[in-house]
């Protein structure tokens, strides 16, 4: 039976360990997410409305409220998208709640009335296929830290993966066998098997063999471990990445952008599929995308395939001008000019 009146610290811990991890089936990033939301408006209302956490309720919430929260996010200088995802916390919240907690249900709709910010389309960063052979030639291969940064760089390219999804892999997610292919765990759950190329097939097993992973006992650990032998973070990746972009960057500076993250590799290896007439759909699967919308991103930001295309269309049209007379043999021409604007 529905509990009308329960207070907000009893609907907020039935929404975190029943509804979203039970009913929703969110993963734990996104519960991480949800929770941070509510930790900064909870901060939120009792630095500008006097309102401890403890003396919080739903009846204080108001569609006022809530804008004024998301308001100040962006003034202390946060992303429309972390505007956004702090909204859909929220109305995934009073979603809960309209239907626990009737009583709440006129306050839920007009919360679950407020409107995601429209925010401008970003732009894709990724490097060219130079500019990807000239980072992967950074790291010094024949040492063993730099040959494991090599295969970290190779892969997280090769991939397409998230950092997220690279971190995961663990020995066991990789054949090696022709077709060779790896499983990755990607969001909420949701794994694919993407193909390797031989080449990054045999820097894997290299790399295995020299770190002696290649015994039955090795299969559930994680390939990229840090120096404490546990899981490398997301911020190791970033380090990595990073320190090789500087160094790619001062050779070549036109080639490697000023901002890169590991997921502007991600993006490398979309552009580069659909340059080479790989169909957006199966780039899509490769990604793991939910979405066809969501992989049109690199239709869009794809340049040079659309100034070939233009080329092409252009050719049959536009005049050859190095075969057209010089206006400065019109002498009359050029005299009209000349006397244009005379008084």
């Amino acid at each position: 039976m529905k509990n009308n009146n329960a207070n907000f610290a009893y609907a907020l811990t039935r929404f975190f360990r029943f509804y979203l991890p039970g009913e929703r089936g969110l993963s734990s990033n996104t519960i991480a997410s949800y929770r941070d939301t509510f930790k900064q408006l909870l901060r939120y209302c009792d630095e500008t409305e006097g309102i401890k956490p403890e003396r919080f309720e739903i009846s204080n919430f108001s569609r006022s409220l809530v804008t004024g929260f998301l308001s100040h996010l962006e003034q202390e200088g946060k992303s429309i998208s972390t505007r956004n995802q702090r909204l859909a916390a929220i109305k995934s919240f009073f979603g809960f709640v309209k239907f626990e907690f009737p009583d709440y249900l006129q306050t839920a709709q007009e919360i679950l009335g407020i409107r995601l910010k429209k925010k401008p389309v970003p732009v894709v960063n990724y490097l060219t296929v130079e500019g990807m052979a000239l980072l992967l030639k950074q790291p010094d291969s024949t040492l063993r830290s730099g040959y494991r940064d090599m295969l970290l760089l190779a892969l997280l390219y090769d991939s397409g993966a998230r950092v997220s999804e690279l971190t995961k892999i663990k020995i066991g997610d990789i054949r090696l066998q022709s077709p060779a292919t790896i499983l990755l765990h990607g969001k909420q759950d949701k794994d694919r098997i993407v193909p390797l190329s031989q080449k990054t097939a045999e820097i894997i097993s290299h790399y295995l063999i020299v770190e002696n992973l290649t015994t039955p006992e090795a299969q559930s650990r994680f390939l990229f471990t840090n120096r404490q032998h546990t899981q490398l973070s997301r911020t190791g990746v970033t380090y990595v990445l990073q320190k090789y972009a500087y160094q790619a960057r001062v050779s070549n500076y036109a080639e490697i952008p000023e901002k890169i993250t590991p997921h502007c590799l991600r993006h490398s290896k979309a552009m580069h599929l659909l340059q080479a007439g790989v169909a957006l759909v199966y780039i899509r699967d490769f990604l793991g995308h939910s979405q066809i919308s969501t992989t049109e991103i690199y239709a869009k930001a794809d340049n040079l395939s659309k100034r070939k295309a233009l080329e092409v269309a252009y050719q049959p049209v536009v005049p050859d001008i190095s075969k057209e007379p010089s206006w400065n043999d019109d002498a009359s021409l050029m005299k009209f000019l000349e006397e244009l604007c005379k008084a």
